[in-house]
């Protein structure tokens, strides 16, 4: 999988997302690492809807690093997020409330 590719996933899972709950801006930069898919991209909770852009985001809650694969287990619902941190899976650098409340929005 691409970083591209892995962009659009994620873009898709939170295409119809209901966000209106979140007050303000809430987002996340999330850094991939892995063969072919290393880069920057943000998921950004605003005004009711979710956007997820290819750059990275200065005024964020927390930073993400994970690999790709990761990352869909927990889009998906495969594997938890909690799990996933506390297991040495993601790092997280900043705020891991904020990166919870995004993920819990595609659930």
């Amino acid at each position: 999988m691409t970083y591209e590719q892995v962009v659009a996933k994620v873009k898709a899972k939170y295409k119809n997302v209901d966000a209106s709950k979140i007050d303000g801006t809430l987002a996340i930069q999330v850094n991939l690492l892995g063969k072919n898919t290393e880069g920057i991209f943000y998921i950004e909770a605003k005004d009711g809807k979710v956007n997820v852009e290819p750059y990275d985001y200065h005024d964020n809650k927390a930073v993400v690093t994970v690999n790709p694969t990761n990352l869909m287990k927990i889009l998906d619902g495969k594997l938890d997020p909690v799990v996933a941190y506390s297991g040495g899976k993601v790092a997280i650098n900043g705020d891991p409330t904020a990166v919870l409340t995004l993920i819990s929005l595609v659930k």
